[in-house]
């Protein structure tokens, strides 16, 4: 039995996802690592153990777009901890890079918000509840600036629009569940030097992940529903 708390984490084969798992495994939680290839999670997960020989990581197949893959692992979690105490909905894809909206096609824009919105949905309504029923849980919804309505930007439409949702999202859940012990709030890293952001980038990825680990450890009296950046609340 797990006495530790219990994190999920997907997209977490790499960059900023990688991090949050290292991260976490050093302040002692257990750490489920997430990837669509199993293969690359488990050398992520190596990598890890590689620096901190204590990580206490499982890794575990999820690909966020397939129903009967977010099924399985709450099967999987279900079934072996009987709990879930945070989950960090990281993963994401950018493939509409400074792409115009008056040349944004919908099988491109249906593929990001597969990704991006439907896949985060998919695992909080899965793990929400289990959450509820243990009275504890933190929910983290890796965003984006380029989805903050009051700062929005030209291009790259697709990657915004679905960020945007994902900040509604997260508003949503959390107006819903109420005024409890789970939070469940949404953050931009920033610009972080990883393969989606670029080697020009101004932010490390630690210092990208640092903020998404420090919501998945909101003291009780922390804000739900909010928005942050660099562990302060922005505008939506």
């Amino acid at each position: 039995m797990v006495t530790k708390k219990i994190a999920l984490v997907t997209g977490a084969n790499r960059g900023i996802g990688e991090q949050i798992c290292a991260d976490l495994a050093a302040l002692g939680i257990h750490v489920i690592l997430t990837s669509r290839d199993a293969q690359k999670g488990e050398a992520a997960a190596q990598r890890i153990r590689a620096a901190q020989p204590s990580a206490d990581i499982v890794v575990h197949q999820l690909d966020v777009i397939s129903e009967a893959s977010v099924q399985a692992i709450h099967e999987f979690v279900i079934n072996t901890y009987g709990r879930l105490d945070i989950l960090i909905n990281n993963g994401a894809i950018l493939i509409d890079d400074n792409v115009s909206i008056f040349d944004l096609d919908v099988p491109t824009l249906r593929a990001t918000l597969e990704a991006n919105l439907y896949g985060p949905l998919r695992l909080c309504q899965a793990f929400i509840p289990l959450m509820q029923a243990n009275g504890y849980g933190r929910v983290v919804n890796v965003s984006s600036e380029m989805g903050q309505l009051s700062e929005i930007g030209r291009g790259t439409a697709a990657y915004r629009i679905s960020k945007t949702a994902l900040n509604s999202l997260t508003a949503i859940f959390a107006v819903e569940v109420g005024r409890g012990n789970i939070k469940i709030n949404c953050c931009t890293p920033g610009w972080v030097r990883t393969d989606m952001g670029g080697p020009s980038a101004e932010k490390s990825i630690p210092e990208g992940a640092d903020t998404p680990v420090w919501l998945a450890l909101l003291p009780d009296s922390a804000p739900t529903g909010a928005f942050f950046a660099d562990r302060a609340i922005i505008a939506w």
